[in-house]
């Protein structure tokens, strides 16, 4: 299995399976050819990207420069998020996501009915 991890937000780390990763790489293609000024946003984002792949235990190996972007150390919090998977500081994650969540029961409720 190949995955690409890149930070392309502040907070945290984004792992792209690689079916959906050929995905984004279309977008950013589209987008460079679309709006000439988008060219250095790109070579930022790809700049940010490693390709990596579990080990036999199903480990992967971040890299320094991507655990310092994303301020990672100790334990790392793994979210799912539907076609990826983020990896947060918990005490991040639990300030810039549970903390503004705000009403969950409405969201959940238009969602499951």
């Amino acid at each position: 299995d190949r995955f690409v991890l890149l930070q392309w937000e502040v907070s945290y780390l984004t792992l792209f399976p690689e079916e959906k990763w050929l995905e984004v790489q279309k977008n950013l293609l589209e987008f460079r050819r679309s709006d000439p000024s988008a060219w250095n946003h790109v070579r930022v984002i790809i700049s940010n990207a490693a390709e990596v792949a579990p080990d036999k235990q199903g480990r992967i190996l971040v890299p320094a420069s991507l655990q310092a972007a994303a301020e990672l150390s100790g334990t790392v919090l793994l979210s799912g998020n539907l076609d990826r998977v983020e990896l947060w500081d918990p005490a991040k994650y639990a300030e810039t996501v549970q903390a503004q969540t705000g009403d969950l029961n409405k969201f959940a409720h238009q969602l499951f009915g």
